[in-house]
């Protein structure tokens, strides 16, 4: 009985595994009918592919990734034709075929129980693959103009992993790539700009560091200025210091007087407190761009940290001159005033029992908040809503009304508005 048992269950399973091959062939018979049943040829190598027996076959993986490669043909034959593809099928399909061929690369260049290698299928799925090789990029074009950046990511990082992979290693047909490709360094590029957008910033970190370190070729798509600018970004927002410091350094040598680098070059500076060297580089940036006048607000702001206030509105005056307008320019200069304004009043507190001192650093105080108030005003003017002019404003009409009282009805509206801005943002 325990035999007859036996014989049965190997029966049962020599025919499934008859079954299972049946079923690649089919699968494969299938792609010859015009037009191919997708979704049946896709349901016949379905448990093929996991079923013991025909899983290890490198015919199976084959042929899975032959059902893809067909759908994508045809797609890309109507196009040929002049005729629209549906774009999405065409390029879901191209994405699926490359890891089939990969695994059947794999189990065809396994040794037989000779021990001999005798590839099967190896010579086809090179050809396939080379034919395919271009399209990933626009694969990736499409995906990325739909916004869906891992997969236009996925799509230009194959078309360049494509040349190394293992099924290539011993092939006598080499790629014509030259060592310095503009074409392939530019879809690198997509990919770094695809991987920013994911974001996965190590990802784009490492595609535009291989640009830098293969050698960048001048190209249309983008400048070197640019990729240096990408790259010092990405480190930025991975929160890498060390390496944003690295390339920034790098970038104002390889490219002085370019504002990006100068500026955060300077931020450096100063956030490393070496105010001299903030001070030289932006020296040197103005020579060379003396009508920017950032460049001079920003001058100003670090002789105004390093306690140099006649130098600070020196530069911030020469800004406003170049930009009368600018907001940020006229609250900077405005607030370097104020401040001297403040500190007077806190020093004529600090003496009140020598009335004479007391006396002389209060009038400097008002002389100073004075000096702040029409800058302010001007603020105020192109932005009512700007809570520091308000606040700078209510501060000054309140000290200055001590000594006149025709500021009283201006800290009035000040107080009123700054009760105002308040009681909305605690909303």
């Amino acid at each position: 009985m325990k035999k007859i048992v036996f014989t049965t269950v190997l029966c049962f399973l020599v025919s499934l595994s008859f079954g299972q091959k049946k079923s690649v062939k089919a699968a494969n018979n299938e792609l010859g009918n015009t037009p191919p049943n997708f979704t049946e040829a896709r349901s016949l190598i379905k448990d093929a592919l996991t079923n013991p027996e025909t899983a290890n076959d490198a015919e199976t993986w084959f042929v899975a990734g032959k059902i893809e490669n067909k759908q994508f043909d045809d797609q890309r034959t109507l196009e040929i034709l002049g005729k629209k593809p549906d774009e999405e099928v065409m390029y879901s399909a191209l994405q699926k075929i490359l890891p089939y061929f990969v695994k059947a690369t794999e189990l065809d260049q396994l040794p037989d129980a000779k021990g001999k290698v005798k590839p099967k299928f190896l010579k086809d799925i090179r050809s396939y693959v080379r034919a395919n090789r271009p399209f990933y990029v626009n694969a990736g074009i499409y995906a990325y103009n739909q916004k869906s950046y891992q997969v236009a990511y996925d799509n230009f990082k194959t078309y360049n992993d494509i040349p190394g992979l293992d099924m290539f290693k011993d092939d006598k047909e080499k790629w014509n790539i030259a060592p310095k490709d503009t074409f392939e360094m530019q879809i690198q590029y997509y990919a770094g700009a695809a991987a920013s957008s994911i974001p996965d910033h190590q990802a784009a970190i490492a595609m535009f560091e291989k640009i830098k370190n293969d050698g960048y070729v001048s190209n249309t798509l983008f400048t070197e200025n640019e990729l240096y600018q990408r790259l010092a970004g990405e480190y930025k927002l991975s929160e890498d210091t060390i390496a944003f410091a690295n390339i920034i350094k790098e970038g104002v040598s390889k490219f002085p007087g370019e504002e990006y680098y100068v500026l955060n070059m300077i931020n450096l500076s100063i956030n490393s407190g070496k105010l001299d060297e903030a001070i030289s580089y932006l020296e040197k940036a103005i020579a060379q761009s003396p009508d920017n006048a950032q460049l001079y607000d920003v001058l100003g702001q670090i002789y105004e940290a390093d306690k140099k206030m006649d130098n600070a509105i020196s530069n911030m005056n020469k800004a406003i001159e170049m930009d009368p307008n600018n907001i940020d320019f006229l609250s900077h200069i405005g607030r370097v005033y104020f401040n001297m304004g403040v500190e007077k009043r806190t020093e004529s507190d600090n003496v009140s029992s020598d009335v004479a001192k007391s006396k002389e650093a209060s009038n400097q105080s008002l002389d100073y908040f004075k000096q702040a108030m029409p800058f302010f005003e001007k603020v105020f003017g192109l932005d009512s809503q700007n809570s520091g002019a308000v606040f700078a404003l209510r501060s000054i009409y309140y000290n200055l009304v001590s000594t006149d009282k025709s500021y009283n009805d201006k800290y009035d509206k000040m107080d009123a508005l700054y009760n105002s801005l308040n009681s909305d943002k605690e909303k």
